[in-house]
């Protein structure tokens, strides 16, 4: 590191927000050292395709859109692959990277969330997979062999899904479009109950069961066994649920939710409320630290349910707040303001747009009618108690209208 004569602007995750507030700040300053430390290999490539990409025939490594090296290269920046800072000291500025203690003159924590864990019995519980990194995603993978379509579905490999939200139903739709059997099991009554109105729930799950997706509802999963009476490639895992019954599957894979990694925050005194809390300028509470991604909470999704904002897990947030953050880092103050941002849902067997409305808005899910009062099917809006649209939902064909339907929601 002998090379940086000068306190460099350390970035801390080589993930989507930390890849592109380097790629944003470069936009805006050529000449000030950037060294990026990241506990994987740095490589970059778009993690929502890591639940599509069976049904797509994709291997791990065609997943990779641009190698770390050719990242750095193009960006000008510093790289430390496989280097996992242990602390950060807020006062000396300096962060703490194995054996080395680095300066720095500013810091952004890019650290993201892991995936939850729920406690389960069995012997046979740490088997249970997650996929929240290509790493986790290549495991996974490994561990399912390719379908033969023309082999008998009861010989093909179940994979039992924990958690029918987003990750949950994308993987259950791009699981058993590849040709595997799947099962999900939910302590909920429908999929994606904490995004969609009832009526788009079920037609979702309508769509998933036409592929052959199971669903297990007002359950959860209590612990996971060896079953050594079956070939281990087939239903090799005995799986109890909490009300008793039993399921066989080849693998468990768990997608009940992430939460956001404060650990390294945390312990250096930074303010942690559900994630990093960060103000309108992405700055935590200590100086010349900053914070986005889905390890940040943020003020500028301002929220009822906490005075540190609200957390926003998905791609365009992490793209907006990248740009408002380079611009800071330059010297060009920027006030961070969200835009309504639709997220896509990857169901290709009912297509999905969400617009949410902000959390801890009041209101209800009703469907849509035009100006002449007619009922469009597949399309529903939020309205508040004064009957504002504060957001939608479009499903199959609708998801066409999402530049319309954008246009009516009241920010």
């Amino acid at each position: 590191m002998s090379e940086l004569m000068t306190p460099p602007l350390i970035i801390v995750g080589a993930g989507l927000a930390g890849w592109t507030t380097a790629r944003e700040f470069r936009k805006l300053d050529s000449s000030t050292p950037v060294l990026l430390l990241t506990a994987d290999s740095g490589d970059f490539y778009a993690k929502p395709s890591l639940s599509n990409a069976f049904a797509q025939g994709r291997l791990p490594a065609q997943l990779i859109s641009t190698p770390a090296a050719k990242m750095a290269e193009t960006l000008n920046v510093t790289l430390l692959p496989m280097t996992r800072v242990s602390a950060i000291d807020t006062k000396a500025q300096t962060v703490t990277a194995g054996t080395q203690i680095l300066g720095y003159s500013r810091l952004v924590l890019a650290t993201g969330a892991q995936a939850i864990r729920v406690p389960l019995e069995g012997d046979a519980a740490q088997q249970v997979l997650s996929v929240n990194s290509l790493e986790d995603f290549t495991t996974f993978h490994a561990q399912l062999q390719p379908v033969d379509q023309a082999a008998d579905r009861a010989a093909r490999q179940h994979v039992l899904i924990m958690g029918a939200g987003l990750i949950g139903c994308e993987f259950a739709n791009d699981l058993a479009q590849a040709g595997y059997r799947v099962s999900v099991v939910d302590p909920g009554l429908r999929p994606l109950s904490a995004l969609l109105p009832e009526a788009a729930s079920a037609a979702l799950q309508t769509a998933l069961e036409a592929l052959g997706v199971r669903f297990y509802f007002g359950a959860t999963v209590r612990a996971v066994n060896t079953a050594p009476e079956a070939p281990a490639s087939t239903e090799g895992l005995s799986v109890l649920l909490a009300n008793g019954d039993q399921l066989r599957a080849s693998r468990v894979l768990s997608a009940v939710g992430l939460r956001a990694d404060t650990a390294l925050a945390r312990a250096a005194g930074i303010t942690v409320d559900r994630a990093i809390a960060v103000n309108t300028r992405l700055e935590t509470s200590a100086a010349q630290v900053y914070a986005l991604g889905d390890g940040a909470q943020y003020a500028s999704a301002s929220s009822p349910l906490s005075v540190h904002g609200a957390t926003l897990p998905y791609v365009m947030p992490i793209m907006t707040a990248a740009r408002a953050l380079a611009a800071n880092l330059a010297g060009q103050p920027c006030e961070l303001v969200f835009p309504l941002m639709p997220v896509s849902v990857k169901t290709p067997a009912l297509p999905l747009v969400v617009a949410p409305p902000k959390p801890g808005t009041t209101g209800q899910w009703t469907s849509y009618s035009d100006s002449a009062g007619l009922i469009s099917t597949g399309i529903w809006q939020w309205l508040d108690e004064a009957g504002l649209n504060r957001g939608f939902v479009l499903a199959g064909a609708q998801t066409a209208q999402r530049m319309a339907q954008s246009k009516l929601v009241q920010i």
